[in-house]
């Protein structure tokens, strides 16, 4: 019998459940939504996601489609893993991406790669970063690589992409251009109000920076009949 602790106690979420949900939110879905994908129901999307469950493959083959991800992503098996070690599919080809389809690969945020020259020499650095307009937003420390780089006007490339290892294809996006400081108040607030989340590093990162782009070009590799592909 349930008592009235366990009708109130909040849901118990595996590491898999917690990776649909963040998964889903980020694609903007509801439940309904990734049930209609899948052909299933509501309440077991709910049930994948708050009781620990143990799915059979081919429906967590069909979540993982459903979510534009992989089984392996899902979980959480690469978690630890350097990208790219996954056998070459067969037949892939790579294909350009017009710059209007790379702002939209961005996805409005998430984390990336600025590379840059250092006191050291060329160094790469991962950023969270945010998409407001056409410009991409960090924040920084004020005495940080990029913080400085920034107050000189240094062009820097930025790069993100997303690895499908469970098929052997991905995209990649490249912005090159200069970054610079906001120090406005006005701009400050302004960026600062459209920002989904804080830097994962935390601690004392407000130096604003910015990076308008000369150059945006994508790339995308395929394989025939994979997921998502041709």
């Amino acid at each position: 019998m349930n008592t009235a602790d366990d009708r109130h106690a909040p849901p118990m979420r595996s590491d898999l459940g917690r990776r649909v949900v963040a998964r889903r939110a980020q694609l903007g879905l509801s439940q309904e939504d990734v049930a209609e994908r899948i052909g299933s129901t509501p309440g077991y999307i709910a049930y994948v996601e708050e009781r620990v469950p143990t799915p059979g493959i081919e429906f967590l083959v069909r979540l993982a489609n459903a979510l534009e991800t992989t089984v392996q992503d899902l979980t959480g098996s690469t978690a630890d893993l350097a990208p790219g070690g996954s056998r070459a599919g067969y037949r892939a080809r790579t294909e350009e991406i017009g710059e209007a389809e790379c702002w939209e690969l961005l996805d409005g945020h998430g984390v990336g790669r600025v590379a840059l020259e250092g006191r050291d020499g060329l160094m790469v650095i991962p950023v969270n970063y945010q998409v407001v307009g056409r410009e991409i937003v960090f924040l920084t420390a004020a005495d940080s690589s990029l913080a400085r780089g920034a107050a000189s006007g240094a062009e820097v490339a930025f790069e993100e992409d997303r690895l499908d290892e469970a098929f052997s294809q991905g995209w990649s996006v490249l912005l090159v251009g200069p970054v610079r400081t906001v120090s406005d108040e006005t701009s400050v607030r302004r960026i600062r109000d459209a920002l989904h989340s804080e830097p994962w590093a935390g601690g004392g990162r407000d130096t604003v920076v910015t990076l308008s782009p000369r150059r945006v070009t994508g790339r995308r590799i395929r394989v025939p009949g994979a997921p998502g592909g041709p």
